[in-house]
């Protein structure tokens, strides 16, 4: 369903992404993994095009964009591959002046135009399904992290996206509030929702991932099934990160 093919990405004279693959099944769970600045973050945001790749191709369903470094993607064409993503922030990203509801609404009903009755009842029907409903008119700064990271995940499936983007998703969190994220991302797991997660967090990898990438230095050095490569990885690089999450 998703594919990056021979994905660059640079800041200046840092080549961030060198050569990218990735591709992911519909109704798959894969986990990039890898040290700070191994390029995890930029990878996920070069699928949503918050970040513009220079080179490579970008499928998603039945759209294809593919970069070069003179060219840029006509809004339009941006506009529907972010149609189809939802992003889930490292810290939240909430927007401190909305309530709860008006949070996981706004998206629906700024940029895809829905009527207010029906974002509503999609706002409110999300937030139940993330054990937040009766928090609907709380303030985002009255919520705890696992709470607020909670909205963030109802706001980011609003718009019925084809894949969910979680970028270090419980790395702000402490152990407890994470566990209630983890628990809310493993049941959209098991109801299919195709998920493409940047994490430390080895638990949440093992946990809901079916497929890992172990990206080191804008490369991926290994990828396969989560199993095999978090307790068999085949590159010794993929083993002496994974031995740092473990200790």
């Amino acid at each position: 369903m998703i594919s990056l093919t021979q994905i660059n990405k640079s800041f200046g004279t840092h080549h961030v992404l060198d050569n990218v693959d990735v591709a992911l099944a519909e109704g798959s769970v894969t986990a990039l993994i890898g040290p700070s600045g191994s390029g995890k973050s930029t990878l996920l945001r070069c699928v949503n095009l918050l970040e513009i790749p220079e080179a490579g191709t970008l499928r998603i369903g039945d759209e294809t964009l593919e970069f070069n470094p003179v060219h840029r993607p006509q809004r339009d064409a941006i506009q529907r591959i972010r149609m189809q993503t939802g992003m889930v922030f490292q810290n939240f990203q909430l927007f401190p002046h909305q309530t709860v509801i008006d949070n996981v609404m706004e998206g629906l009903v700024t940029v895809q135009k829905w009527p207010q009755a029906r974002a509503r009842e999609r706002a409110e029907a999300l937030l139940t399904k993330v054990g937040m409903l009766d928090k609907a008119n709380a303030w985002p700064l009255n919520l705890s992290g696992g709470q607020q990271q909670r909205v963030a995940i109802a706001r980011a499936l609003a718009p019925s996206p084809r894949v969910l983007l979680c970028d270090e998703p419980t790395s702000a969190l402490d152990p407890g509030l994470a566990a209630e994220v983890v628990d809310v991302l493993k049941q959209l797991a098991s109801e299919g929702m195709t998920m493409l997660m940047a994490t430390h967090d080895l638990r949440l990898a093992a946990a809901i991932s079916r497929e890992a990438v172990f990206l080191q230095d804008g490369k991926v050095v290994e990828s396969g099934a989560s199993a095999k490569l978090f307790t068999q990885p085949s590159d010794p690089r993929t083993a002496a990160f994974i031995s740092t999450l473990t200790q």
